[in-house]
């Protein structure tokens, strides 16, 4: 069976609830209520910040849109000043939660093992996981792509079985080209897919992780490079972040995954 597209727009440290409702309104308004429902269609997600998530859910109640968080923490419970558990998520309402992205990593002192318990927090709460990995400029230039991924993925996916990897999704986000305007061109971007794929049939005994684990890429997806991106044979959707804060650009994005 092929690998359903999806689509998740990452809106990060933007959008309060009144804003963020109107977003999700313009959205629908894009995409029409047909057109990311059922078939080869994709699935769309969008990832709110935390006290946006209650009004985006009213908004997107009864539609295709599912919604999920940017973050989660590893305890249940306890003296986390700040932070938000899988079971408050899981109460709310979300579906998926980001883990591990390249600014979590970069800002916050994110580190692989932090992301492995993140997940496993997740998991526990049966959300779905958009785990990042992805490599900085200077460590490219270095050649050591493959290796910072690989690094990156053993340390996330630690403990992780096969079943429990039904509830994860990878994003590939170069830190390169996250904001910056530069995008991998589809042939950089296919080649890392197709290693995180390949080290999937190493790291899992059940084939159906490589096969059914879906890769997406997030650097800098746009309505103009996405077309090129999501032809590519590896490649299943694209954690989107600019262009999913405006709904003309967003839903290029669907339409196109759509005819992909």
């Amino acid at each position: 069976m092929a690998r359903q597209i999806l689509i998740a727009g990452n809106w990060k440290m933007n959008k309060g609830a009144a804003d963020g409702a109107q977003l999700i309104k313009d959205i629908k308004a894009q995409i029409g209520c047909g057109c990311c429902c059922g078939g080869k269609s994709p699935e769309v997600l969008v990832c709110p910040p935390f006290t946006t998530l209650s009004a985006v859910l009213a908004e997107a109640k009864g539609s295709c849109l599912q919604v999920g968080a940017q973050n989660i923490h590893w305890a249940e419970q306890g003296a986390f000043t700040g932070e938000i558990s899988g079971a408050m998520l899981k109460e709310c309402g979300v579906t998926h939660v980001i883990i591990g992205h390249s600014e979590r990593r970069q800002y916050f002192g994110e580190t692989d093992a932090t992301v492995n318990q993140r997940l496993k927090a997740a998991l526990k709460n049966g959300l779905t996981a958009v785990v990042c990995v992805g490599e900085t400029l200077a460590e490219r230039m270095a050649g050591t792509t493959n290796a910072v991924v690989e690094r990156q993925l053993r340390g996330a996916l630690a403990d992780i079985s096969a079943d429990g990897m039904k509830q994860v999704v990878i994003a590939y986000e170069p830190v390169w080209a996250i904001g910056t305007g530069q995008v991998a061109s589809d042939e950089q971007a296919q080649e890392v897919h197709a290693f995180i794929r390949g080290l999937f049939k190493t790291m899992f005994s059940c084939p159906s992780v490589a096969d059914n684990t879906r890769i997406l890429y997030g650097g800098s997806m746009n309505a103009t490079n996405a077309g090129g991106l999501l032809a590519q044979p590896d490649i299943d959707g694209g954690l989107i972040g600019g262009a999913s804060l405006k709904p003309a650009d967003f839903a290029a994005i669907i339409k196109t995954a759509t005819k992909a």
